[in-house]
């Protein structure tokens, strides 16, 4: 089982070094991966609990994001090639690109470029994003009914700029005579690309099959879910004439991490389940569920408010060095 952090970069107040000094650490603990957060505005009728949908379009879940409108949280993009020249070991992305706010063709060419500056590290996950809200404020509002349709397209676009010379493409979102994008990605044939959300396993498998996906990214998802998914997209991967299976996928979640002092309350709640979130014994047991389940890579997100950075950098050094050893002796 591999480990993924995913920076706080999204949270009331978090500081340059704060993130900084966790990226150090998951790369002195040989993490897999360091992940920042798309997230391009809050609201001010989020700190009302007015949003259209709830968090995430996660029922049951409220109206209203954990950061209110007047946080001072970093933009997730950006840090991507500061994580690119901090490091020299982890694996970098963003979980997930919403494509909606990007131009197909500029994405794929700025993301060429960040592969060389990793040195070939470079994660590429993509989803439609779920705020209309958001989609105003980042002048897309036209393409949200059709999100998942421009994350399609996205897709064809980055594949096609990245394997090809020259490059034509005309589609709805994006459409373009032959032109040359600069250096292709130095991971060959191209980055690894995660996909997000998805829930119908129909349309994922397609996507896995048709695109030669690398990943898939969840959030919150139990042991029951991930064992779940892993069987729904398999039976249609069986269906197609592909060579594909759900094992050539690496499977993560994003999930809230804090090591706690007692045993919480892990009665299930949906999306809301104390999952990672508990005594070290609890998570010990959480990570075996997880890993008999077939989830591949924990995405452990640090909580939005009332965990100092300190604490969860202790956090992350006992699941290494204490819990982890009694996961992979299973």
């Amino acid at each position: 089982m591999k480990l993924a952090l995913y920076l706080p970069n999204f949270r009331e107040k978090v500081t340059v070094g704060e993130l900084e000094d966790l990226t150090a650490l998951a790369e002195d603990l040989d993490f897999d991966s360091v992940w920042t957060l798309d997230r391009i505005v809050v609201p001010e009728s989020s700190d009302r609990q007015e949003l259209q949908y709830a968090f995430g379009m996660i029922e049951g879940f409220p109206k209203g994001l954990p950061v209110s409108s007047r946080g001072q949280w970093f933009q997730g993009m950006p840090l991507i090639p500061w994580l690119a020249a901090k490091t020299s070991k982890v694996r970098i992305g963003m979980s997930v690109i919403d494509t909606p706010y990007r131009a197909p063709g500029v994405l794929a060419a700025e993301l060429g470029t960040i592969d060389h500056l990793s040195g070939g590290r470079l994660n590429v996950a993509l989803g439609a994003g779920w705020m209309p809200e958001e989609f105003a404020a980042s002048s897309a509002s036209h393409i949200f009914p059709k999100r998942n349709k421009h994350v399609r397209e996205t897709i064809e676009v980055i594949q096609g700029i990245w394997n090809n010379e020259v490059f034509e493409y005309h589609g709805e979102f994006a459409d373009f005579e032959p032109c040359g994008f600069g250096a292709k990605p130095l991971q060959q044939p191209h980055p690894p690309i995660f996909f997000s959300g998805l829930k119908d396993p129909k349309r994922a498998a397609n996507r896995v099959a048709t695109y030669g996906l690398a990943g898939w990214i969840g959030i919150q998802d139990s042991p029951e879910d991930i064992r779940r998914w892993r069987g729904e997209i398999q039976r249609e991967l069986d269906e197609l004439d592909t060579a594909r299976s759900i094992d050539d996928l690496e499977i993560s979640s994003m999930i809230w991490f804090v090591i706690t002092d007692q045993d919480m309350d892990q009665t299930p709640m949906g999306k809301g389940t104390n999952l990672l979130a508990g005594s070290a014994t609890q998570i010990t047991d959480m990570l075996k569920r997880y890993r008999e389940a077939g989830l591949t890579m924990p995405m452990l997100w640090p909580p939005f408010a009332d965990v100092p950075v300190a604490k969860t950098l202790d956090d992350l050094k006992r699941l290494k060095e204490e819990i982890m050893p009694k996961v992979e002796a299973m």
